[in-house]
């Protein structure tokens, strides 16, 4: 039999702050976090704008406050057992020495600064600086790598495989991919993110961390936690169409939103986090998919994208948008697209335009998509 998946604590650091609170004031306020990096010299780049929080620690650092903090709402103590599943970028430094021209000097340590890329470090290093034990993994699936996190360790607890996993994810804006999404003319031209509006002009990087800890309903009764939330679907699909374009037709995330809510039981779902870039390409494909998905009640269930104000945040954009999403289901609040202006004639849903909207919201969904037509759907529900 499945267990039930609850979610007992959180950890989350964006460029409004750290903590829930500067996310209510900025996220749920429609205010956008874009100003002009400051972290490089963004001179050679196309883009000199990001949703930064201003210096660059370690990644290490950064994953090990969200994750304290998600523990420390828990409530859980040292040498507790647990999985710890991290979303990280791959290893690609040697790529990046070849193609500069530098000798690689051997296995290095983990790097200092904002491009750590080694997964395993992170995973290895997390779960000793939480001083708990079990499973150690990584996700490299690029945007959803930690949304992907999320989804394995609900198999994991549901299947009896674990009765605590911890998962954490973190970008944080850097040169390299500045310089990828700059190369492809993926990145905003006017300094904001429009998502679904018919003048989006690209995307724009983002500073981001989180962790929750989700536990086994039985285990979190056991030790008297306080549920947040319960995750009750989750789903992961490839369309197989293309190494950067979703299908036109939404079609994967279609696929791993239905399984979602067929784990859940197939229940009316309240509000969407859209995985919403702002790109050519993807809102409208989205906006196709979640009208097969939700039929007749397209038209009911509003959508939004909090990228419009933290940005893309990459291999984090799972989890924190999952904090997000749930902080939505617990305030009664959806957070707003924000900057938006008139709306494409190809993205025709309710998208929640520049203000909060007070709601009284039972179940939420929140979506992700990566290049390689990967798709995530993560379903959480008020307890």
């Amino acid at each position: 039999m499945s267990r039930e998946v609850l979610l007992t604590g959180f950890g989350v650091r964006t460029a409004f702050g750290t903590g829930a609170d500067p996310l209510r004031e900025g996220v749920f306020d429609g205010r956008p976090a874009f100003a002009p990096i400051t972290r490089f010299d963004t001179g050679p780049y196309r883009t000199h704008v990001a949703a930064t929080g201003g210096g660059a620690a370690p990644l290490r650092e950064v994953l090990a406050d969200v994750a304290g903090a998600a523990v420390g709402m828990a409530g859980l103590r040292d040498s507790a057992e647990a999985a710890v599943l991290v979303g990280t970028a791959g290893d690609f430094t040697g790529l990046t020495r070849f193609w500069r021209g530098t000798e690689p000097p051997g296995l290095p340590g983990p790097p200092v600064g904002a491009a750590e890329t080694v997964p395993a470090w992170q995973a290895e290093t997390l779960a000793d600086t939480l001083g708990v034990r079990g499973p150690r993994l990584a996700f490299t699936s690029a945007c959803v790598a930690s949304a992907t996190a999320v989804a394995h360790a609900c198999l994991l607890i549901a299947s009896g495989r674990a009765d605590i996993a911890i998962c954490a994810g973190a970008y944080l804006v850097e040169e390299e991919n500045l310089a990828k999404f700059g190369s492809g003319f993926a990145l905003s031209r006017d300094g904001m993110m429009r998502p679904f509006c018919a003048d989006r002009s690209g995307l724009l990087l983002g500073d981001g961390a989180a962790a929750v800890v989700l536990e086994s309903a039985e285990g979190a009764r056991r030790r008297g936690a306080r549920a947040l939330a319960a995750l009750t679907g989750w789903g992961a699909a490839s369309d197989a169409h293309h190494i950067a374009r979703p299908h036109p037709e939404g079609a994967g995330l279609v696929t791993a939103a239905a399984r979602a809510l067929r784990r859940a039981g197939g229940p009316r779902i309240d509000y969407v986090n859209a995985h919403g870039t702002a790109t050519k390409y993807n809102d409208p494909a989205e906006t196709r998919g979640l009208r097969t998905l939700l039929g007749a009640d397209a038209d009911r269930v509003p959508v939004s994208s909090t990228k419009s104000t933290t940005g893309h945040l990459l291999e984090a954009s799972g989890v924190v948008e999952l904090v997000i999403t749930l902080l939505a289901l617990r305030d009664g609040v959806l957070p707003p697209t924000a900057g938006f202006t008139e709306p494409d004639p190809d993205c025709d849903l309710d998208y929640v335009p520049n203000r909060p909207h007070k709601a009284d919201i039972r179940r939420a969904l929140t979506l992700n998509a990566a290049f390689g037509g990967a798709n995530t759907a993560l379903l959480l529900e008020r307890v």
